[in-house]
């Protein structure tokens, strides 16, 4: 299966899980809190405004590849038929985009990649 084919929010909804494991992960090995603290930590890196943030840094610095870029730009440009909640549509959908290139990598077995970009994404909310 092509996954360049999937819809970009069927791929951002997959990566939208797999940022979140690899945060509470992250989170239960770093704070080893009661649930609520951990909660609150958790969404400073996987809320909307924080992933858009985040993008706009990768982009910036060029942490993509251009293959890579696409993906994100589909999923940044996907028309989603939900309201984004706490949040304008712009933010939701660079999220959005972010979301698509983790599920993206996810699906394509890119561990590597995905390792990486997800180390990167803790690093720049830390920096924060």
């Amino acid at each position: 299966m092509n996954n360049k084919l999937l819809n970009p929010l069927t791929l951002a909804y997959m990566g939208d899980a797999v940022l979140d494991q690899h945060v509470r992960a992250y989170i239960v090995l770093k704070l080893k809190a009661k649930p609520n603290r951990l909660h609150q930590e958790a969404k400073r890196y996987v809320s909307a405004k924080s992933q858009a943030l985040t993008l706009e840094s990768l982009m910036e610095n060029e942490w993509f590849s251009e293959e890579e870029l696409d993906i994100v730009r589909r999923g940044r440009n996907a028309k989603s038929y939900t309201k984004a909640k706490n949040t304008d549509i712009q933010t939701y959908r660079k999220s959005s985009g972010l979301e698509a290139i983790i599920g993206y990598l996810y699906l394509e077995k890119e561990d590597a990649r995905l390792a990486a970009l997800l180390e990167q994404i803790v690093q720049i909310v830390d920096e924060r």
